[in-house]
Parts: structure tokens; C-alpha cells; sequence
């Protein structure tokens, strides 16, 4: 019988492994797949293992069900972000005050690990979940994403039906059925080179970028205006600024990048026609706005949904806050969304410890979504 024990060293044996992405310098998730595959071998969970990027490998879990005809997805992802800047030892999990340690604790190692163990204690016990149940343990969600699209893609090669996908995510157990989307691009202005000893001859494209940050920055407060109950309003950051070659130089060119959280409903291009709108009022050519680095539109599961519906009595019956919650964050759900899969949020740890300089996560809300978890998939019942 699994306790909740094992939980926490399951937990405990991924955040000793270095997993970091190796967009942020670390060696990727290979150690990860390599331990889930070795805790599938031992405790008799069948596997499949997918490459998606070099050296870089979903896997697939299953545990069968009364009914294979249908099927739920539980959804972590394996890597973490970067350690620069940690005040702890990164990869040594101690606990201390009822909080786990180390990196990815939070994010989202503890949601793993619940999750493997939800599906090891139902295995091991003669308790058939009413379908099948598989666990896809993912690659690249801390930059691209390709981990749960290679996912999607792998379940609708081989005829799986999904009838629904609960995701990894720091929620402090909260059931969260809407997330904003998040839009990436940047905004170039142009001007003239020349001498600064004669800046008269030139056009300088920082001043340029400077009104046009004046009046992005009046635009972005009208946001204000657009809210969602459940993830509030709209916001844009502008995060990065570049412009100019050498102080002595009128420079001819400069670029910032901006962050756009989208709400439920509102699609990248409709947003990029807006600031192309704005531009119009500079002289032709001098701002460009680019394409998109990054666009993924916003997650909203109606409430009336089965995985919904399901996941708030589990809730209610062990005495937590069932209601339905939003989180402005961005995750792998919003991708299974748009697949048609009906997706929710949900995991231990709150976001404010994610990727944070001391990451942690509360035991006690590990204990209590390995609970949960194993309830949700015995009473999913459409």
C-alpha cells in the first residue's frame, strides 16, 4: 500500500536530479525519464518512451481501467528552470518546518510525483479506475512547449481518446479551470545613422522608441478596463529594451520586447492589429511591429464539464475549497485545451515559490493532492 511517505521520497528522488532545460544551460530531463522509467519497471506500470528532441524523451504511462474505450490524462512536466540566483543548495531536498526543498519542488516535481504514486497505489490495490488512466511526464515546458505537443500528437497517432487532462501546476490544491494565454513579439523603430558631433544629419531611433514607449504606456493601462472574474484583466509588459551600437553614433535602430497576458477569448492577431494600429500615427516605416515570438491563447473549461464536475466533489468531500479558480499564469493545459481535451489546473505549492531564489513546496498539501488524486480517478464517473 503506498503511504504518503513514498510520496515524498519519490518526490525527494526527482528533485535530486539536475533537470534543468537546456535553454537555461542544464543538462535536460534524461535523468528524470531514466528514474520514471526504473520506478515504472518496479512497480509494474507499463511505458512507453517517445523522443521529441534530441536526447530529450517524453513518457508515456498506463494504467488500465474497466472501460479502455475512453481515457483520463494526468500531465507533468519534467524540467525546471535555471538555479542562478538560489539561496539553497538546489538539488538537496531537505525538509524542514513541513516544507520540502530544492528545485523544482514546486514546479513541478511534487505534482510528478503525486501522480505517479496516485497511479502506483491504484495498481497495487485490486481498485479498477471506471477507464483507463495515463500519465504523460513531459519534456520543454520552461521554453517551447514541444513536450505536450509531441504528446498530443503521439496520443492522436495511435487512436487514444482523451476525455479529459488534469495538468501539474502550483495551485495550493486550488481547482483551477482558467489561465491566461501569453503573447511574445517585438516592436523595432527606425531612424538614420550618423555622427552624434552632427545629430541634426540623423534620426535617432531611440527618441522614436521612447514616445512610442509613452504612449504603450497609456495603452497598457486601458487595459485595465477589460477583466475576467476569474484571472482579472489583461496586462503587457515591455521587459527588454535594445538600441545603438557606440555612444558617439546617432543609432539607426532599436527593439524592445514585449509580454502580453491574454485573456479567455482574445486571439494574438486581433491583439497585433491593435498596436499595429497605434503605430499608424508615426511616420511610415519608422515601426515595425515583428511576428510573434510566442503566442498561446488562453485556457477556459466550462464549469459544467465532467473533469470539472468530478474534481470539485473530490474536493468537497475532503473538506477543501472546491470552487473554480483562475491563475494568470501559462502552462502545458492551454495546448490540450485547443486539442478539444477539457483541462484543469491543479497541484500542490503555490506559484509565488516557483523559479523562486528558495523554492519549496508545503508536505502537507503533497500529501493531500496524492489524495486527491487517487480519489479522482476512482470516482470519474461522466
Amino acid at each position: 500500500m503506498v503511504k504518503h511517505s513514498d510520496v515524498l521520497k519519490t518526490l525527494s528522488d526527482l528533485v535530486r536530479i539536475n533537470s534543468i532545460n537546456p535553454e537555461w544551460g542544464g543538462p535536460g530531463e534524461s535523468g528524470v525519464v531514466g528514474y520514471v522509467k526504473s520506478y515504472c519497471d518496479r512497480v509494474g506500470l507499463e511505458w512507453w518512451e517517445d523522443e521529441v528532441l534530441p536526447g530529450r524523451s517524453n513518457v508515456m504511462i498506463r494504467l488500465p481501467g474497466k472501460d479502455s474505450t475512453r481515457a483520463i490524462l494526468l500531465e507533468a512536466h519534467m524540467d525546471v528552470v535555471s538555479v542562478d540566483g538560489m539561496t539553497i543548495p538546489p538539488f538537496d531536498p531537505v525538509v524542514e518546518e513541513g516544507k520540502l526543498f530544492g528545485r523544482g519542488s514546486c514546479d513541478t516535481k511534487a505534482g510528478l510525483a503525486t501522480m505517479m504514486e496516485a497511479m502506483h497505489s491504484l495498481q497495487g490495490s485490486g481498485q479498477l479506475p471506471p477507464c483507463d488512466v495515463w500519465l504523460a511526464a513531459v519534456v520543454d515546458e520552461e521554453h517551447a512547449f514541444s513536450g505536450v505537443l509531441a504528446a498530443i500528437e503521439w496520443f492522436r497517432a495511435r487512436g487514444i481518446q482523451l476525455d479529459c487532462a488534469v495538468v501539474a501546476e502550483p495551485t495550493c490544491l486550488g481547482l483551477v479551470t482558467t489561465n491566461k494565454g501569453v503573447l511574445r513579439w517585438r516592436i523595432e523603430t527606425t531612424g538614420v545613422a550618423a555622427h552624434s558631433s552632427k545629430p541634426h544629419l540623423g534620426e535617432n531611433a531611440i527618441s522614436t522608441m521612447a514616445r512610442l514607449i509613452n504612449q504603450l504606456d497609456a495603452f497598457h493601462k486601458n487595459l485595465e478596463s477589460n477583466s475576467h472574474p476569474l484571472v482579472g484583466p489583461a496586462t503587457c509588459n515591455i521587459g527588454t529594451i535594445r538600441g545603438g551600437d557606440q555612444v558617439n553614433f546617432v543609432p539607426d535602430k532599436c527593439v524592445i520586447n514585449l509580454d502580453r497576458r491574454m485573456l479567455p477569448g482574445e486571439s494574438a492577431e486581433e491583439i497585433l492589429e491593435s498596436y499595429r494600429a497605434l503605430s499608424a500615427s508615426f511616420p511610415e516605416g519608422k515601426v515595425k511591429i515583428l511576428p510573434a515570438d510566442l503566442s498561446d491563447e488562453a485556457m477556459e473549461t466550462d464549469s459544467d464539464a465532467a473533469v470539472v464536475r468530478v474534481a470539485s466533489r473530490q474536493l468537497e468531500s475532503m473538506g477543501l475549497d472546491a470552487s473554480i479558480q483562475g491563475v494568470p499564469f501559462g502552462c502545458d493545459a492551454t495546448k490540450l485545451s485547443r486539442a478539444g481535451i477539457p483541462s484543469i489546473i491543479f497541484g500542490p505549492g503555490s506559484i509565488d515559490q516557483a523559479h523562486a531564489a528558495v523554492e519549496w513546496v508545503d508536505v502537507k498539501e503533497v500529501e493531500l493532492a496524492f489524495d486527491f488524486l487517487r480519489g479522482f480517478l476512482l470516482n470519474y464517473e461522466v
